[in-house]
């Protein structure tokens, strides 16, 4: 059987009773229509004008008047610190008005202060009606904490609005700054730095050319994750376990840290065999020197201003089609494509080596493309690109490694942080290093 809590007093009611029960004391009772009525004893026949009051009274009377006193003296605080809330708010933005009344309302309460100061030290408490004196200072001392409240609360205003305002400039400062950025990419490929000279040696053929595309394959790669997560929520997917089934044991810093583990996972499968002619280890017979860079160069500049979709229509048995083949059906697994389309219609097309007009299958083509074009261009450099990671365990390393997640360097002073697996593999282009994107625990 549930107990039933009557509900507690409020500060002011207990006030008000502990009012009326001193004036009973005192031999007051509460006014009636305006009128203060003298109690009468009632025992003796002798009338008297006011009752004598035995120890237990005259105790609580004592006890009355130091609360009274008390009251008076947190009433004096409260009302010090609502003037310097107010004196603190006229200064920003500046308001003499403001200043100065809050001024007087210090300078006056202080003075109040010091006076209950000399009644104390000199034991001076006597109170006429320490219950009306209390209350007053019960209702001094809200009314103080009402205007502190309500100078904070404007306090609080005032800086929301400076937020909003930092907010909407830093909005614009972000958007200034995006459009800066997608002009000078204008500029830097309409300038030739990416333009790559097509002469028999391919001596203009740079570093920065490679990593230009290889940002360009990252983004591709990112674009296709955000799809894939997408459709995985869309099929109500436990994202969490299937990120820790891709990496398993891994603790990520943040939530939205477990698209590291897809974009691992995608890298992984897209990246495979990165270090040989068409992503695989069969021999076949291709030229050598100058020649075989030559064959990869030309298929580069073949590809790269055609879309992958018209290509493959163009030459639906090249060996990009392979690739693009391969890497669907090793990438999105039978149980993954039924569990996101509701059905195997692409991957049965695919098989079959037709192209599926579908916006995830699009997404792939054009991350397949900028990956297969990487390889051609890897394979054009004398000497030829090679790929790398990181193994889990490793030490992290500035010239090899950028991380992907800085909370691990402020996680613990004692020990170095570890890799706890690649998400982006690292290249290098003879000693230039392109540092590969690792997860850090």
């Amino acid at each position: 059987m549930e107990s039933v809590k009557t509900p507690r007093k409020s500060r002011l009611a207990r006030t008000f009773a502990k009012v009326l029960h001193v004036r009973a004391v005192t031999g007051v009772l509460s006014p009636d229509d305006g009128i203060q009525k003298r109690k009468s004893h009632e025992k003796t026949k002798n009338s008297t004008k006011f009752c004598s009051l035995d120890d237990e009274d005259e105790d609580f009377l004592d006890r009355a008047v130091k609360e009274a006193f008390m009251a008076k003296l947190f009433a004096s605080v409260s009302a010090v610190k609502a003037g310097y809330a107010q004196l603190q708010f006229a200064q920003s933005p500046y308001d003499p008005d403001g200043i100065q009344s809050a001024d007087q309302i210090v300078v006056s309460e202080l003075k109040n202060l010091s006076e209950l100061k000399q009644s104390y030290l000199k034991k001076k408490l006597d109170e006429a009606s320490p219950g009306a004196a209390l209350l007053l200072a019960e209702i001094q001392e809200q009314k103080s904490l009402l205007k502190t409240y309500e100078i904070t609360g404007k306090n609080l205003d005032s800086e929301l609005k400076l937020k909003d305002s930092e907010i909407t400039f830093l909005k614009e400062k972000l958007a200034d700054t995006n459009s800066d950025n997608k002009l000078l990419e204008k500029r830097l490929n309409s300038s030739g730095q990416l333009s790559i000279p097509e002469n028999a040696k391919l001596s203009g053929l740079r570093p920065s050319h490679f990593i230009a595309y290889f940002r360009q394959a990252i983004k591709t790669v990112r674009s296709f994750v955000q799809l894939l997560i997408s459709e995985m929520e869309s099929a109500d997917w436990d994202l969490d376990a299937a990120a820790g089934s891709i990496e398993p044991g891994i603790s990520f810093w943040q939530p939205n840290h477990i698209c590291f583990a897809f974009e691992s996972f995608v890298c992984r499968q897209m990246f495979d065999g990165f270090n040989h002619p068409n992503f695989s280890n069969r021999t076949e017979s291709l030229p050598e020197g100058d020649k075989r860079r030559r064959l990869f160069f030309d298929r580069f500049t073949e590809l790269k201003s055609v879309r992958p979709v018209e290509y493959l229509a163009w030459k639906p048995k090249s060996t990009f089609a392979a690739f693009c083949r391969n890497k669907y059906l090793r990438l999105i697994h039978p149980k993954m494509e039924a569990s996101l389309f509701g059905n195997l219609d692409q991957r049965n097309l695919v098989s079959s080596g037709e192209l599926p007009e579908t916006p995830f299958f699009l997404a792939f083509m054009e991350m397949a493309k900028c990956i297969w074009l990487l390889q051609c261009l890897a394979l054009s450099f004398d000497p030829e690109v090679s790929i790398f990671q990181a193994s889990k365990g490793n030490r992290f390393s500035e010239v090899y490694m950028e991380s992907l997640s800085d909370e691990a360097f402020f996680s613990s002073l004692e020990s170095e942080p570890r890799v706890a697996f690649t998400v982006v593999p690292g290249f290098r282009i003879g000693r230039t290093v392109i540092q590969c994107q690792v997860y850090l625990c």
